[in-house]
């Protein structure tokens, strides 16, 4: 019973630590990006299983961690409300062609990182841009003029 409390706790922990490192930073990884991540996964076994090394104990370990996953998904699925604090909602970063600077200060996204994934899309300049929206997920939809 004490692997489910901590992956309980810790499943909060890290989806907590996930939605402050932001939506643009986790979409678009790098290698010190993938090195925190395994230096993050093994800080949390630690945590997780203490001096329990059984695969018993992994197997109640990753199945709690599932358990809520599942449980998160589906209350977001059912109840509409939380939707926005579990998923996050989309935000509009560019509207006719101007950059709203209020909204990519939000997400620590720069103007060049906008202009990137524009170029990535086959999008020359967004003056050519109606709306470009920062989704839930992290990428960044263009609808053109």
């Amino acid at each position: 019973m004490d692997i489910v409390l901590r992956g309980i706790v810790l499943f909060i922990f890290v989806s907590f630590i996930m939605r402050i490192v932001g939506r643009r930073e986790l979409s678009s990884m790098g290698a010190i990006d993938l090195v925190l991540l395994i230096v993050l996964g093994d800080s949390i076994q630690q945590g997780l299983t203490q001096d329990d090394y059984s695969v018993t104990g992994a197997m109640i370990a990753v199945s709690t961690i599932a358990l809520m996953q599942v449980s998160l998904s589906f209350l977001s699925y059912r109840v509409r409300r939380l939707r926005p604090v579990l998923e996050g909602e989309p935000i509009v970063i560019v509207q006719d062609g101007r950059v709203i600077e209020k909204n990519l200060r939000r997400d620590r996204i720069t103007v060049d990182e906008v202009l990137e994934e524009a170029r990535q899309q086959q999008i020359g300049s967004l003056d050519d841009v109606a709306w470009a929206v920062l989704e839930a997920n992290g990428q960044i939809s263009f609808l053109p003029k």
